[in-house]
């Protein structure tokens, strides 16, 4: 749901993260300025307020590509649209760099509402209110907009970041494909709950975030199925992906893109053996990580093949 490319434009790049806004944002903000339009003495408050909340999103979703970057992993893309924001982030697949890439946005929030509570305790002991009412307006619904924002986000409804950090926390006990069933499932039980909130209060929005969640839910119900088969499959010993530090599968599972011949590419050094070929790179099947196939064990010779024993997994 509106993805890069589809109706989306770059508006800056910051730190090697480019920043994309969906053209249907505007159509939302002048919905939404002109809703609140009484609220201040002039259109130009509700404007600014409607920035606010652009830099809050866009504040939190930059915390989860820098924590995700900091941990190894890769972000290098935001994309903002009238239900949020998204960070395109790559952690490496361990339950601490995942739980740190997600949690990280929320603690935005948390970072950014200290300084507004001030601002907001300032202004009211001032006596703004009634001195500059429009000013205290503006601070106290930004004060709002991020707690609100902070509290929605924290809720455990995957794909919200507490249903992904409810993934993560289990991820320790329950491994990578159970902690995913069991986030997604509990999702739904979310989505149904804001189903129910969006027919009660006849909100549209509240409709379409449901829906928004209950196709990742159903994404991530299928991912975590696809896992638990990845799981069962036996483990090379002595290798481990450079990202995840999953030991790869045993067997003809890699395609070569030249002849379409499946083969084991630990077993024949990355050589294809029907035309030859060589990968310079080896796919993780666990992280979709790309890495050299040297660097998934030391001292192994690309060209010659295993240089270990195998065992199966668990």
């Amino acid at each position: 749901m509106f993805g890069i490319g589809q109706g989306s434009f770059r508006l800056f790049r910051i730190n090697g993260i480019d920043v994309f806004l969906n053209w249907t944002w505007f159509l939302v903000a002048l919905y939404e300025i002109e809703a609140r339009k009484g609220r201040y003495s002039s259109v130009v408050w509700n404007v600014v307020e409607y920035l606010a909340l652009f830099a809050i999103v866009l504040t939190h979703e930059f915390g989860h590509a820098l924590a995700c970057r900091s941990v190894g992993g890769t972000a290098d893309k935001i994309m903002l649209w009238p239900l949020g924001g998204v960070a395109y982030v790559n952690p490496p697949q361990r339950p601490g760099a995942t739980l740190w890439s997600i949690a990280a946005g929320p603690l935005v929030n948390v970072v950014l509402a200290l300084p507004l509570t001030v601002a907001f305790a300032t202004a009211q002991s001032a006596g703004w209110r009634t001195s500059m009412p429009d000013a205290y307006q503006l601070i106290y619904a930004v004060l709002v907009t991020d707690i609100v924002l902070l509290l929605f986000n924290i809720l455990p409804i995957y794909p919200l970041d507490g249903g992904q950090i409810l993934r993560s926390l289990l991820w320790y006990p329950l491994g990578r494909a159970r902690s995913l069933l069991v986030a997604a499932s509990f999702g739904f039980v979310g989505v149904a709950g804001l189903l129910a909130l969006a027919l009660w209060t006849q909100s549209v929005w509240t409709g379409l975030i449901a829906a928004y969640a209950g196709m990742n839910c159903w994404n991530g119900f299928k991912t975590a199925r696809a896992l638990r088969k990845l799981e069962k499959i036996p483990r090379r010993q002595g290798f481990a992906c450079p990202s995840c530090r999953t030991a790869p599968p045993i067997g003809a599972i890699w395609r070569c893109n030249k002849c379409a011949t499946s083969f084991d590419t630990f077993e024949t050094g990355g050589v294809c053996p029907q035309c030859s070929a060589r990968f310079d790179r080896t796919a993780c099947l666990d992280c979709r990580q790309s890495y050299p196939v040297s660097e998934w064990q030391v001292g192994y010779v690309p060209g010659v093949g295993v240089m270990s024993g195998e065992v199966a997994a668990k």
